[in-house]
């Protein structure tokens, strides 16, 4: 952990503005609820401002806007960015080169950056090309072919295959496939005929990709994930799909075959999008929603099948009255007949 830090010294970090005392010393880090002297904590959501009160941190950074209660404060434009930029200075430690170590396999004709750790169980293929300051940590595995750029942190149980390209300084957490068969039949009478999956995988600089996520190589061409896009656990992205740059895709999203994702989409957790659709740049798709259709640049969607976001809305206060409408209409149904049978009888007379 980072020694002690001013207040001033800690504003300037973050390009914010000190009010109260700028040499009080920072040792660390907490919440509202649990911080204690000589930690600094955030307010990034006006319903806790109260507590900016009551706590017992030492310095709170929030918005020009919130109420400082005779505290000393960081302020800043974005509260929630700046306390995660000082997690990262807080908590960050020195990075050792530890080599190749034993019991890490290394086959032929692979290269190898500065700075390099490849753990214990590690197996690195033929022709592999490994860049500056990347980390193979335990039992991953990299076929044939791969490449990895600078400063890629591959965490254990990761299985990247054979030609699959890595940028640099992607983190791929514990159990992820990057470049598996996509999901590829042809119909043969009753039987299934395998398509043989030869493209690859393209993952573009600082990406991330969570725990147990798999991302499946292309039929012919190449599956990309593009430059900044960050990717929950247990993510399904399919062959030939295009993600553009900086997305967010929540847990448990999967997105079919050949879709491509636009940039700054966000995709709320269990989000199921069907093949070969496009789904805008800025566009968000809430949780749980089923996505049958193209989706516009900047739309805001949800349910299933997903629709605007507002009209789903209006639709879900209707329905806890369905059952009472229904009722009414059966009346006003019976009404109508009679009035049509005696509007008859009239007639005939």
């Amino acid at each position: 952990m980072a020694l002690g830090k001013t207040l001033h010294e800690l504003a300037d970090h973050l390009g914010g503005r000190v009010t109260g005392d700028p040499s009080i010393v920072i040792k660390g880090l907490g919440t509202l609820d649990t911080a204690e002297e000589g930690q600094i904590t955030f307010l990034a959501n006006p319903k806790y401002a109260a507590k900016v009160a009551t706590t017992r941190a030492s310095a709170i950074v929030l918005t020009s806007s919130a109420e400082h209660f005779g505290r000393n404060c960081i302020v800043v434009a974005n509260p929630y960015l700046a306390f995660a930029k000082l997690l990262t200075l807080y908590t960050t430690r020195p990075r050792q080169a530890k080599g190749v170590m034993a019991g890490a396999f290394v086959g032929e004709g692979v290269t190898m950056g500065a700075e390099v750790s490849v753990y214990p169980g590690a197996y690195i293929g033929d022709g592999v090309r490994i860049g500056d300051r990347a980390t193979i940590h335990p039992n991953v595995t990299l076929y044939d072919g791969v490449v990895l750029g600078d400063d890629v942190t591959l965490h254990a149980g990761v299985a990247v295959r054979e030609g699959s390209r890595i940028g640099n300084r992607v983190t791929i957490q514990n159990g992820a496939i990057i470049g598996g068969d996509g999901f590829g039949y042809a119909p043969d009478g009753e039987a299934w005929y395998k398509i043989p999956q030869v493209g690859i995988v393209v993952i573009e600089d600082d990406v991330e990709i969570g725990a147990n996520c798999t991302v499946d190589r292309a039929a012919l061409e190449t599956t990309r994930i593009g430059r900044g896009t960050k990717i929950d656990n247990l993510v399904q992205v399919a062959h030939n799909c295009q993600i553009g740059e900086d997305c967010i895709i929540v847990a448990q999203a999967g997105i079919a075959g050949s879709t491509t994702l636009g940039k700054h989409v966000t995709l709320g957790g269990q989000v199921a999008i069907v093949d070969h659709l496009t789904i805008g740049d800025n566009a968000m798709i809430s949780g749980q929603s089923g996505v049958f259709n193209n989706v516009a640049a900047g739309a805001v969607m949800s349910g299933t099948p997903a629709i605007p976001h507002q009209s789903r809305l209006k639709s879900a206060a209707v329905f806890p009255h369905l059952p009472e409408m229904r009722k009414t209409l059966s009346r006003l149904g019976n009404r109508m007949a009679k009035v049509e049978e005696h509007l008859g009888e009239t007639q005939v007379s």
